[in-house]
Parts: C-alpha cells; structure tokens; sequence
C-alpha cells in the first residue's frame, strides 16, 4: 500500500519516492512536490548571491539573489521598508550596507518573484557600476544579510534545472552558449538552448515509457484478461521504429562535436616544404619559427583559428622523414599522430621537387600522400613555392593535375608571394563547414561525447528487446528499461511513476 499524503487542491495522491518495476528492476528515483509548485529540493535551499556578470572592469555589473531570503536581501539593500517593487521592473535606487547604512552605489533593482525566474526561486537582481571595488563592497554586504552565503560554481543553473526551468541539455547549451567563441558556435549552442535537442530525446524518451508500460502490463495482467490482443505487435514496430531513429542520429560524423569542440586540421609533409610558412598565413601572425633549415619545427604547433564562423584548430608539425636525432624522431612520432586524429589534413609539398612532367609529378605525389596519410578522403594537396616554378610549368601543372585520378584537389599557392592563398582558403572554409554541417538546418545535432555513450547504451538496450522478445519477455522489458535509463541520463529526468500512469490510463487496470 503507497503511502498517501494531502498535494496541492486538497487532491490526494501517491508520494512515491522510490517505486521498484516488476521483475527486479532497479528503482527510479522521483522529486516530491511542495504545494506552491516548487520542488522539495529547493523549498528549503538557503538563499545565495553571486556576481553573475563577467568579472574585471565594466560599466555595468550584475549582481543575482536566489532563494526564500531574496526579499530580505531586496528591502536590506534597497530601502523597501513595506511593499515589494512591481515584478520584472527596473528601478533606480541608493545600493546601501545593511550594517552602516552606507550608500555603497546607485544602480537599478530588479525583483523575480517565484516561480517566474531563471531560477525558479524569487530571484533579486543588482545592475551596478562594474568597477572593482563597487563590486567587492556590494557582495560584502549581502553577506552580511541573515540566510545568504556565496553561491557554488553553476548553482543557480542547478537550479534552474531542479525546478524544471532548464532540461540538462539545455543547461549544456546554456555552458557552450558562454563558451562559444565563433558565429557557428553560437547558432548551434542557441539552437540546443532553446529545447530543440532536448524535445527530440524527450519525445524518444516518451515513446520508450508508453513501450515499457505496455509491455509491464502485459506480463502483470495478460492472465487477467485486462490486456487486449495485440499490444505487444505495437510494441515491437515502435521498439524498431525507434532503433531505426537513433542509429540514424548516431551517424551524423560527429559534426556537432567537431563545432563544440574545433575541427582538428593538421598541417603535415616532408621538410622545409612550408607548412610552418603556411600555418602563419593561416592565423596571421608569426605563430611558428620559419627558417631555411630543415626539420626547425621539432614539436607540435597549435593555434586555434576562427574560419569564417567554424572553429578550427590548427596544428603545424615536424617534418616527416627518418632521422638519426632523438628529438626530431619523437618529433616525427608525434605528427603521425596527429595525422590519425586529424578531421582534416594539409599535406604540403615543395613544389621545386617535382617533376617536370606531369605523369611523373601524379605518381610522386600519389607516392608522397602513402608515406604521409594512411587515408586520403579527408585531406587537401597543397604545392606550395609555386613562385619558384616557371610560368609554363606552373600553369600546367595547376590544369593538368586537377583531373588526375587517385589525387585530392591540388592547389598550388605561394606563401612568400601570396599567390592562390586566396582560393585555397575558399576551398579550406568549405570543407570545415561541411565537417561541421549547418547548425541551423536540419535536425539537431549531438553536440557531446556524454550523449552518444548514452544513446549507444540505449540502441543496444533496445537490441537486447528484440533478441530475447520470444523467448523471455521478462528480459525483453529490462532491455527496454534500459534504454528508458540511458535516455533519462541524457535530459536528466528518469522516473517510474510516469510508467505507472501509462498502465492505469491505458488500460483502466481496476477501472
């Protein structure tokens, strides 16, 4: 018998804290609810403070109250001797030290009564100067406030979260939306903060909850005869339906990953062919030593680059050839390495070093790409020095080799004369946008390594449902259940009594 208790409207219902499914499932853990719509977890949180705009000099700050005391901190601070400010208003007022009475600014208050706030919770904003010590002396004093502490790195979005306000992929966007630092970034982690993400694995997650209820139904009350024919048959073309889906998710190349995270693109060849020339022109600037020696670079150079919106980061490496020199070997070692993880490689060639004939040059650089790149799908052939070559030969080469079989594109720049940079990095942005993908068409994206382990767990799950389907249906549901799991982990929200509603709804079990 669950435990009943009085919820809001004088309603009664089940409080259930931990429900265990049927056969030895593990239990889901479920938030309580206080009568004002907040969960428990946060009718009893002590009330923090926190500067929540960026730190150092500005000419506004942003200081945020959160919690039951938000009001005492609003009337010690701005002299709201009785009636509260209207909410979602901005007015000027002296920022005073409740211990003094000091004037410590003159700034704008704003008042978020619960539950309309980020938090969920009634919510004080201060707008003050950003200088330094106006900041300093304004959380000084709330800290003096009865109640209020410092709040913890994310709390206020921890909540935000805990009231229902953010889902977890949400929050994740809210993170790479601060943290995004191009125009792609930015679309993409906007995109993922509106919910979009979030809706679709919530939808999954929805239609695996109505499968496992069905299918608990069906082993707890067939014999019963409460269960009409043929739920299982639905079952199975929804659990196949939903495979399908996700492993179509899962094979987006890791396009919103390489967004978040920056398009690993490698500059990589032989010595002295100018890949360190190349990677200053790229970032403009004398990021890596250029001289007439060969094998100068020694280590792996990198520096992140803004490609028209796409974030890339650019990485110059040792020369590629056998060395006797320590050093230059763990060098050589580590550019390889590079390469394997390379999402895009530049191979660069001294352009003086081939042959004059075209047939010849095609079969040299077929031969060099094998030495550099165990696979060339994902690379760009750059002859670099073009200015050393004659005219003729020049433009020969660049008609020629173009249509040559078994080559990548080939594109012939100079970076001491800047001839053809031009065009090459109009062919470079479009093969970084391509491995990234349009962040605002399509359907969303992943965008974490946490996800895809999540929705892979769950494709398996659901696999595990169809092999043991005939033979133990028992194991078939835990296979489903599981897949419920491992979404749950990704918005953040598991719970059984949403399964238990499914069951008495659909099917009137005691009418």
């Amino acid at each position: 018998m669950l435990p009943l208790r009085p919820v809001c409207g004088g309603i009664w219902r089940a409080a259930v804290h931990t429900v265990r499914m049927s056969r030895g499932a593990p239990p889901y853990r479920l938030l309580s609810s206080t009568c004002d719509g907040a969960p428990a977890a946060l009718a009893d949180a002590d009330t923090i403070f926190a500067l929540s705009s960026g730190h150092g000099r500005c000419g506004v700050a942003v200081v945020r109250v959160s919690g039951p005391a938000s009001a005492t901190a609003l009337r010690c601070m701005a002299g709201f001797t009785q009636r509260l400010p209207p909410p979602r208003t901005a007015l000027l007022r002296s920022i005073t030290d409740p211990r003094s009475t000091e004037v410590l600014d003159r700034g704008l208050v704003l008042w978020f009564p619960a539950p309309r706030s980020f938090s969920g919770e009634d919510s004080v904003e201060f707008h003050i100067h950003g200088g330094p010590a106006v900041v300093t002396a304004v959380l000084q004093a709330l800290g003096s406030v009865p109640g209020l502490r410092p709040a913890e790195a994310g709390e206020f979005t921890r909540r935000a979260f805990q009231a229902g306000k953010l889902g977890l992929t949400e929050v994740e966007g809210l993170g790479d939306l601060i943290h995004a630092e191009t125009e792609a970034q930015r679309r993409q982690a906007l995109r993922q903060m509106s919910g979009e993400l979030g809706r679709l694995y919530q939808d999954w997650s929805d239609r695996l909850k109505r499968c496992l209820a069905h299918v608990e139904a069906f082993i707890d009350f067939s014999e019963d005869e409460l269960i009409e024919d043929g739920v299982l048959n639905r079952v199975d073309v929804s659990v196949c339906d939903l495979q399908a889906e996700i492993e179509r998710h899962l094979k987006d190349e890791r396009r919103g990953e390489r967004l978040r995270s920056g398009v690993q693109v490698v500059i990589a060849g032989a010595t002295n062919a100018g890949k360190s020339s190349l990677l200053n022109k790229l970032c403009q600037r004398p990021a890596a030593i250029v001289s007439p020696i060969a094998g100068t670079t020694r280590d792996v150079v990198e520096t992140a680059l803004d490609l028209g919106g796409f974030p890339v980061l650019l990485s110059d490496t040792a020369g590629l050839r056998d060395s006797s020199d320590l050093v230059e070997r763990e060098g050589v070692r580590r550019a390889r390495e590079r390469v394997e993880q390379a999402d895009l490689t530049l191979v660069v060639v001294d352009s003086a070093h081939l042959p004059s004939e075209v047939d010849r040059a095609a079969a040299f650089l077929r031969e060099h790409l094998r030495s550099v790149l165990p696979d060339t799908d994902r690379c760009l052939l750059v002859l670099n020095k073009a200015d050393l070559l004659p005219e003729k030969q020049r433009q020969k080469l660049d008609t020629e080799l173009r249509g040559v079989s078994g080559l990548p594109a080939v594109h012939l720049i100079s970076c001491q004369t800047n001839e053809g940079l031009k065009d090459f990095l109009t062919v470079l942005h479009s093969s970084v946008k391509t491995l990234c993908g349009d962040p605002l068409f399509g359907a969303p994206t992943l965008t974490q390594a946490r996800h895809r382990a999540h929705l892979q767990r769950c494709a398996a799950a659901l696999a595990q449902y169809q092999r043991y389907r005939d033979t133990d249906l028992a194991l078939a549901a835990e296979g489903v259940r599981l897949a419920v799991t491992s979404l749950g982990r990704i918005t953040g929200r598991v719970g059984a009594e949403e399964i238990l509603d499914i069951i008495f709804k659909d099917f009137c079990i005691g009418k």
